[in-house]
């Protein structure tokens, strides 16, 4: 794929196979997970003891579906990709699970494939009664998933150079951005959500980055970074790298547990500003995240949603394939510093 739809758009998720989650108990005995008219409300299923997460690359798109990315390991490079429904899964120890169910089609608009991504962990020992299925609301869970969020506390550097505290900004502040100058806050979102899973943020202890604090992002949140050696072999300077490909287990480590207060920032234009000292993205408006502005919202912006059709920022990701290493971290620390 080229072009807009370029492999280094793509956003990479972890999916199970839908036939590695199967009604062990009900009325679809044996199937796996389905598409929404499909399904039956209070079947069992059980995760395959061999299922893992594979990842399944897509593409965003001005209006849904989404496109399969050139680089998936599932799925049809290409192919149409849905979100059909977000479906609720409880334990016998009454624990609740979201899972939402994507739907790889043909040229027809026909089935090929189906995939299953977990809001939260699942467990091959464990057995999940199917409570809830809901085709209205998958869009707007993902948007919440892909949205890249700031935490209460983070330090936002202001276009005076002020530092102050993430909660603390208002639409119509203006923020110092790296490639702009000054720029307007035109919406700032709020949700408070369970810490697990897909929800769990990311810490980056205090100096890992050359951060000056703590900092602590939504798992696919873009980190800006200048190398001024290419320690990473990434082939370019200029690099844009998620939170979640530098976990060690040390500096940087996920925060599962408890609720988490993420914030999302909008401006006319998809920035880079800076948080705790470094420079990190402010949200996209794509067919992932449109779904998590409110509809009046969404109507009040429409002159300014344009302007994050520009994906230009994009190119800069690094692939994940790239920071598997354990010291990912450690090289970016040493290659931004000289």
């Amino acid at each position: 794929m080229t072009g807009s739809d370029g492999f280094r758009t793509a956003h990479s998720i972890g999916v199970f196979r839908a036939d590695h989650l199967r009604v062990f108990s009900g009325a679809n005995l044996g199937d796996g997970m389905a598409v929404a008219e499909d399904l039956m409300l209070d079947d069992i299923y059980r995760l395959s003891p061999v299922a893992s997460l594979v990842p399944l690359s897509l593409v965003p798109r001005p209006q849904p579906p989404f496109r399969i990315g050139a680089d998936s390991e599932v799925g049809t490079p290409g192919a149409d990709l849905y979100l059909d429904c977000c479906v609720t899964l409880m334990s016998g120890a009454g624990t609740t699970t979201e899972a939402l169910v994507l739907v790889e089609t043909d040229s027809a608009g026909g089935i090929v494939d189906t995939f299953v991504l977990p809001l939260a962990p699942l467990s091959p020992r464990t057995d999940y009664a199917l409570v809830g299925i809901n085709p209205d609301i998958a869009l707007q869970k993902f948007a919440q998933v892909a949205c890249v969020s700031f935490t209460r506390g983070t330090h936002i550097t202001m276009a005076s150079g002020a530092q102050r505290r993430v909660e603390e900004l208002q639409v119509g502040d203006k923020v110092l951005t790296r490639d702009d100058g000054p720029q307007t806050i035109r919406w700032i979102g709020h949700t408070t959500t369970r810490a697990i899973g897909a929800f769990a943020p990311i810490l980056i202890k205090a100096g890992t980055l050359h951060n000056a604090g703590d900092l602590v992002v939504s798992p696919d949140h873009r980190l800006f970074i200048y190398q001024r050696t290419d320690r990473l072999g990434a082939g370019r300077p200029e690099l844009l790298v998620k939170a979640r490909h530098l976990i060690n287990g040390d500096t940087v480590t996920r925060q599962s547990g408890g609720f988490v207060d993420y914030f999302q920032m909008l401006f006319d234009s998809h920035q880079i500003i800076y948080a705790e000292g470094i420079a990190a993205e402010s949200m996209l408006v794509d067919t992932r995240t449109r779904a998590a502005l409110p509809e009046e919202v969404s109507a009040r912006l429409g002159s300014v949603l344009p302007g994050h059709r520009d994906t230009s920022h994009l190119s800069l990701e690094v692939h994940e394939a790239l920071l598997r290493r354990p010291d990912a971290a450690d090289l970016l620390r040493k290659s931004s510093g000289g």
